[in-house]
């Protein structure tokens, strides 16, 4: 079947009559759960085959599960990470502590039957990347960053888990908050392609990348998510054949009507529109102006979910075991 364009997300614990009968009418690509979605291991378990069911196909259920106050699967039930630069900076071997960390989450996601995680990030941090990211960033080196996050994705592969790397084609030189404002970045086009981008061009063969909701001055000025130029940069430059699914195209760095904004980003060049925290009319106008896949989408779509797996055997007692020696007993936060 030819999904729907979109990755949408449910009210509450369970879904309503309405939910079913939009989704049952979208197909969506996927889905993306919350802390509103979250109650017990069962109650999450029923819900994914809700969604799934009222779609229609085996879609992606995906969820931000990043550590530090990106967590939406929390503690006492579930393990609460540290952030994520602060559990690098705390290994003695950072490489093997963030496979573990991502090997444990995705133990996590995967019995709930959550088959997707927006982790990795491959964002550079600087000294004036903003707070809301800068320590979910896993360091300010091109080299270390790709490390950690091939670490991480591994982790999550592994684990039977789809890792969705972000923010393409590089967040870290944000100073605003996109979920409140545009940024600008003002470096020079040489800087981003060697730093930046270069990240994400060592990463170019994970199966899903999300999109940044910024402008980078040196190539257009339009965002990212919105803008053609930056797609070409994504795809040819970069070199990212993957699917590629929008930041929450509700956030405030984006101006217009939700549905105008998901056929902007699709006519740019994303594959697949993310709208998150919306009303049912609002999730019916995204969906009806996404419409389905086009056939290059679908390709990437089927793609990305054939590195779906059965999770590699885990012995989780001496993970955990060998994760608290790496961080001298501070694991969590």
């Amino acid at each position: 079947m030819r999904f729907g364009a979109t990755i949408l997300d449910a009210e509450g614990l369970r879904l309503s009559a309405d939910e079913k009968a939009l989704f049952r009418e979208a197909a969506p690509f996927g889905f993306i759960l919350f802390a509103r979605n979250i109650d017990s291991p069962d109650q999450i378990r029923a819900l994914c085959d809700e969604l799934r069911t009222a779609a229609g196909h085996d879609c992606l259920i995906t969820i931000d599960q990043e550590g530090g106050r990106v967590q939406r699967l929390r503690g006492p039930r579930w393990r609460q990470w540290q952030p994520a630069l602060d559990h690098v900076a705390r290994a003695s071997d950072p490489l093997r502590a963030m496979y573990l960390r991502a090997r444990l989450i995705a133990a996590e996601l995967h019995a709930l039957g959550i088959d997707s995680n927006c982790a990795p990030l491959a964002d550079i941090a600087t000294k004036d990347t903003h707070p809301f990211l800068r320590n979910r960033c896993y360091g300010a080196d091109v080299e270390a960053v790709v490390a950690f996050a091939r670490a991480t994705a591994e982790g999550h592969l592994d684990g039977g888990v789809l890792p969705v790397m972000k923010h393409i084609p590089g967040h870290g030189r944000a100073t605003l908050d996109s979920h409140l404002d545009l940024p600008h970045v003002t470096a020079p086009a040489e800087v981003l392609r060697d730093v930046d981008f270069q990240a994400f061009a060592e990463l170019a063969d994970l199966p899903m990348a999300m999109t940044a909701h910024l402008v980078y001055d040196a190539f257009d000025d339009r965002p990212a998510t919105l803008s053609p130029v930056m797609m070409e940069v994504i795809r040819h430059e970069i070199g990212y054949n993957g699917l590629v699914m929008t930041d929450d195209i509700s956030m405030k760095a984006l101006k217009g009507a939700p549905h105008d904004l998901a056929r902007q980003a699709l006519e740019a060049g994303c594959d697949v529109a993310l709208l998150c925290n919306a009303p049912l009319a609002e999730r019916a106008a995204v969906a009806e102006a996404a419409g389905r896949m086009t056939e290059l989408a679908q390709r990437r779509a089927e793609a990305a979910l054939a590195w779906r797996d059965s999770p590699q055997p885990l012995d989780t007692e001496a993970a955990e075991a060998e994760l608290s020696a790496l961080m001298g007993g501070q694991v969590y936060g």
